[in-house]
């Protein structure tokens, strides 16, 4: 541990501060090119966006620029530290867009006083870009802050804390119940947490087939159930009657087991209880609610996911987002809706059943990648995510109306490249 954290401190420091730099795009060789960039030339494209707010898209960089921004109250696994310990993290954001899906990022944090100020400030600066990532905002107020900014920006918001870890959970637990024998329709899922990771998760896969009824969301109080008053209305909403009160209740006979919440809190016992080949989702990063190890050594029928990059199955947000807003972007969506999240999961999930590319299994380690127990999930290094996963976003939004652009010409994406090239 005190070799990682020498060589992240290193990397974050050296040779140059931080992870991010902006890039000039046109040429500044000459007198000529600095008078096309400034004064006197650039006076040209104001006058046209001032008769045409739309022409900003076409004369400046708004339409592929995505704003990263973060009140640092849920930074990772790390709590609330504040804005400015965020912006490793929001950079770090900022990299991912960047090299996944050739999106340029300013990284903004905001220290504001109030869930009320931070949506005042973004709003107001929001005209400056083509998307809104909001990034490590705590609940319930990062739910007050996105609903309130998609319904005041006329971009795409989109909070990947949520969404994010809702599409690929979704992705890889459609899968695993297939290879199981199972259906979304009939599984009894438990959730344990009821932050925003886990009530997106939970309204998404809803929204995919499964029944409210067979979903079991545990908090730090027991089983949200409807004789509960001490619930807020986004807990409220998977409230129903069951005689269920505690996680062990929850967990017996459960298909399913969704873990977004902290280490070590699901017990062996627990497992033991669970329906045959049953499924565990435990994304607690670093320490997962239940280790790999214990999992498989307690059973040999368990199917496993972790966010965790040194095991099968990792449930990364980088499979998700850059694609998505890649998709909105390039059609010019005002808003990410429900089908656009539907639609890259099933992309996700359809990508993890097709043959793997020798270069993704070189870049894991060489050993053969094939849909299974220990591959419901695509790895992040596949280099079709932003054909499969874009092109869904982009033909969901058209359909769905939110789209201002037809399907561009240079779709489906083969490449970051195609982007530019197109």
């Amino acid at each position: 541990m005190s070799d990682l954290k020498t060589a992240a401190l290193e990397y974050h420091a050296h040779p140059r501060p931080g992870k991010l730099s902006v890039e000039l795009t046109k040429a500044t060789a000459t007198a000529r090119d600095l008078s096309l960039a400034y004064s006197p030339g650039v006076a040209e494209p104001v006058r046209e966006i001032a008769r045409d707010p739309e022409l900003a898209y076409k004369y400046t960089g708004k339409g592929n620029l995505v704003a990263v921004i973060s009140d640092g109250t849920a930074i990772l696994g790390l709590g609330n530290l504040g804005p400015l310990a965020s912006k490793p993290v929001m950079e770090g954001k900022g990299v991912l867009f960047k090299r996944f899906a050739g999106i340029d990022v300013f990284d903004i944090e905001v220290d504001s006083e109030s869930p009320q100020a931070f949506i005042d400030t973004v709003k107001r600066i929001s005209i400056t870009f083509g998307g809104i990532n909001l990034e490590d905002i705590k609940a319930p107020e990062c739910f007050e802050i996105e609903k309130a900014l998609i319904e005041q920006c006329d971009i795409p918001v989109f909070h990947d804390d949520q969404h994010g870890t809702a599409i690929v959970t979704a992705a890889g637990m459609i899968n695993a119940l297939e290879i199981a024998g199972k259906t979304l329709a009939e599984a009894k899922i438990v959730c344990l947490g009821a932050g925003a990771a886990a009530i997106s998760c939970m309204k998404l896969i809803i929204s995919m087939g499964a029944r409210l009824e067979n979903i079991y969301m545990v908090d730090s109080k027991g089983v949200i159930q409807s004789e509960r008053t001490d619930l807020n209305q986004y807990k409220a909403m998977f409230a129903h009657p069951s005689s269920k009160r505690t996680l062990a209740d929850a967990l017996n006979g459960a298909d399913v087991f969704v873990g977004l919440s902290g280490p070590n809190l699901l017990s062996a016992e627990g497992l033991k209880s669970m329906a045959p080949n049953p499924i565990v989702f435990a994304c607690s990063n670093p320490d997962p609610e239940i280790s790999p190890e214990l999992a498989h050594a307690t059973r040999s029928d368990v199917i496993m996911a972790t966010g965790r990059s040194d095991y099968p199955n990792q449930v990364n947000n980088v499979l998700g987002f850059p694609f998505i807003f890649r998709g909105a972007l390039d059609v010019r969506a005002k808003r990410i809706n429900e089908e656009m999240k539907v639609a890259a999961a099933n992309a996700l999930r359809e990508l993890a059943k097709l043959p793997v590319p020798q270069d993704v299994c070189d870049a894991y380690g060489g050993a053969p990648l094939a849909f299974g127990r220990e591959y419901i999930i695509p790895k992040p290094m596949d280099k079709r995510l932003i054909t499969l996963i874009s092109d869904a976003v982009a033909k969901a939004a058209i359909e769905t109306g939110v789209a201002t652009l037809p399907y561009p010409k240079h779709y489906p994406l083969q490449s970051v490249d195609d982007v530019f090239n197109g």
